[in-house]
C-alpha cells in the first residue's frame, strides 16, 4: 500500500507577541508528532510550514495540505490557541480531523483543543479527540487507528465496484443502491454481464494457463480429481476464468468486484472458487501482487466491508458464511465456497507456506458445472470480523473481535465433514454467545482479517455517521 499522507497543522495564540514567544515550543511538539508518525511506518507526515496564528495562515496552510494530497489532517495543540483558527482551517484542509492535545502542562493546550472542538461541533464538522504523549506507544496506537480509518474512507472515494451479474438467489442483503454508495462512500458501480467472463476465459493465454496449471499442481497439497466434477480440463477452465476476470478488472479500472456465479456459471460453466480465492490472495502463479477484493454471490455490502478492511490493514480479507455454531468447542464454523483466500491457510505471504495446506476438492451437488473447491482450514490467530449491514435503509456496522482457534487434525476434519467437507473453514471464537449474535446480526455473510482492528472500525462508523455494535 502507498504511504498515508497525513497533514499536521499546529495552532497557537493569535496575539502576535505571544505567538512569537511560543514559536519554538509549538515547533518542537509538531516535529515530535511528525517524527513518531514517520517512524511508525507507512505514513508520510506533511507538517505545516507555518504555526497557525491567524485566519490567513489557517486558510493558506489548509489549502496547501489539500494540494499536497493529504488524506486527513491532525490539528495539533500544545498551547492555548484561538478556537476560530481551527474552524477556518477545517474549511480548507482535508478531513477527517483529529484534534490532538500534547502533554504540556505549563501551557493550556488541552484548553485550546476543547475550545476548538466545541467550535467544530457548533459548525457541524466531524472530528476525533485524543490527548497524550505521542512517544507513548499506547497513545501513538490510538492516533494510528484514527489515521488508518480516515485513510481507508479517503481511498474509497472515486473507486469503482464491478458487479458481475446481479442479485443472487433472492438475497436482499447482497444488493445495495448505487445512489447510497455514491452519497455515503463516493463509490461508483459498474454492472457487467457474467457472459463477459465466459467469453474472455476462452481467449485466455494458453501459455499462462499451462504455467498456472503446473504451478498449482506442484504447490497445492492435494488435487482430488474425480473424473467428473473435477478434472484437469475443468481446473484449467477455472484458471482461464481467473485470467479473464483479472484482465476485465484491469481493463475496466475496477478497484474491487463481486461475481454472482449462482446459478448461471455454477450450473453451466464452472465455479468461480479458484478465481475468487486467488484474486483475494497476495500472490498467484506470476508472483506477489496486491489483493483484489472479490466477493462471491455478488455481495455488494460484503465486498464493501472487505474493501474497507483491506484499506485499513493492507492484508487479504476473508469472506464466509456463518454456517454453524459448534457447542462442543464453542466456535462458529465460518464456511463458504469461494472467496476464502489461500493466505488464511498458513497466515503467510509465501505461497510455499500456504498452498501445501490447501486441497482442491471436487464441487458437490450444489454446483453441477463442477470445478475445484479451494479447501483449507484457517490458521489460528487473533482476528477482527465485521459486516456493513442495513436496517430500514440505514447502514450500521457489526464488529466482532475474536480469534481463529486451532483444532487437532482429527477434530478439524470431523467438524468439516459435519458441515461441508469440500469447502474452506475457519473456526472462530467470539465474545458473545450464539443466541445474542443470531438475534442481532443482519447477514448470512461475514468478513475478517487477522489482528485487532476494532478501534479502526469504530472510527470508520463514527466518520460515516452510522451506528455500530461491538460484539464482545
Amino acid at each position: 500500500m502507498k504511504p498515508v499522507r497525513v497533514g499536521i497543522l499546529t495552532f497557537s495564540d493569535g496575539r502576535g507577541p505571544v505567538q512569537c514567544e511560543l514559536e519554538s515550543v509549538n515547533l518542537d511538539f509538531q516535529r515530535r508528532l511528525a517524527d513518531e508518525l514517520r517512524q511508525a511506518g507507512g505514513i508520510e507526515p506533511v507538517a505545516g510550514l507555518e504555526i497557525i496564528g491567524s485566519a490567513e495562515a489557517a486558510r493558506a496552510e489548509g489549502i496547501r495540505l489539500a494540494r499536497e494530497g493529504c488524506e486527513l489532517t491532525i490539528f495539533n495543540f500544545a498551547v492555548w490557541s484561538f478556537p476560530h483558527l481551527a474552524a477556518v482551517a477545517s474549511r480548507f484542509a482535508p478531513g477527517p480531523f483529529l484534534l490532538f492535545s500534547n502533554i504540556n502542562p505549563q501551557y493550556p493546550g488541552m484548553v485550546g483543543m476543547l475550545a476548538s472542538a466545541g467550535a467544530l461541533n457548533q459548525i457541524g464538522v466531524f472530528h476525533g479527540r485524543l490527548s497524550g504523549d505521542i512517544r507513548d506507544p499506547a497513545v501513538l496506537g490510538r492516533v494510528l487507528a484514527f489515521v488508518r480509518a480516515g485513510s481507508a474512507l479517503c481511498r474509497l472515494k472515486g473507486e469503482t465496484f464491478g458487479l458481475f451479474g446481479g442479485r443472487p438467489m433472492g438475497m436482499y442483503t447482497a444488493v445495495a443502491n448505487p445512489d447510497d454508495w455514491m452519497k455515503l462512500f463516493g463509490i461508483d458501480i459498474e454492472h457487467i454481464d457474467q457472459w463477459q467472463i465466459v467469453q474472455r476465459a476462452h481467449g485466455a493465454s494458453e501459455e499462462e494457463v499451462e504455467h498456472a496449471f503446473r504451478w498449482l499442481t506442484a504447490k497445492v497439497g492435494k488435487i482430488r480429481y474425480d473424473g467428473q466434477q473435477l478434472t484437469p480440463e475443468k481446473l484449467k477452465l477455472q484458471i482461464r476464468s481467473y485470467i479473464a476476470v483479472r484482465e476485465l478488472a484491469a481493463g475496466m479500472k475496477l478497484d474491487f468486484l463481486g461475481i454472482k456465479s449462482q446459478p448461471e456459471l455454477t450450473d453451466h460453466f464452472v465455479t468461480m472458487d479458484v478465481t475468487e480465492a486467488f484474486l483475494n490472495d497476495p500472490y498467484d502463479w506470476n508472483g506477489p501482487k496486491e489483493p483484489t477484493v472479490a466477493a462471491t454471490e455478488a455481495d455488494m455490502d460484503g465486498a464493501l466491508t472487505m474493501e474497507i478492511l483491506k484499506h485499513i490493514t493492507g492484508e487479504p480479507v476473508l469472506f464466509a458464511d456463518l454456517r454453524h455454531y459448534d457447542a462442543e468447542f464453542g466456535v462458529l464454523d465460518l464456511c463458504n465456497s469461494g472467496t476464502h483466500p489461500t493466505y488464511f491457510a498458513g497466515h503467510a505471504y509465501d505461497p510455499g507456506v500456504n498452498l501445501p495446506r490447501v486441497e482442491f476438492y471436487p464441487q458437490g451437488f450444489y454446483f453441477p458445472a463442477g470445478g475445484a473447491s479451494v479447501r483449507h482450514i484457517a490458521a489460528p490467530g487473533k482476528v477482527t470480523l465485521a459486516r456493513l449491514a442495513r436496517r430500514n435503509g440505514q447502514y450500521w456496522m457489526a464488529i466482532l473481535p475474536g480469534e481463529f482457534i486451532e483444532l487437532s487434525d482429527e477434530d478439524a476434519e470431523r467438524k468439516a465433514a459435519a458441515t461441508q467437507r469440500e469447502w474452506p473453514h475457519a473456526f472462530a471464537r467470539i465474545g458473545v454467545g450464539p443466541d445474542q449474535l443470531l438475534a442481532e446480526y443482519d447477514s448470512n455473510h461475514i468478513h475478517g482479517v487477522y489482528g485487532d482492528w476494532t478501534s479502526e472500525l469504530v472510527w470508520i462508523a463514527q466518520m460515516l455517521g452510522i451506528p455500530y455494535r461491538v460484539f464482545g
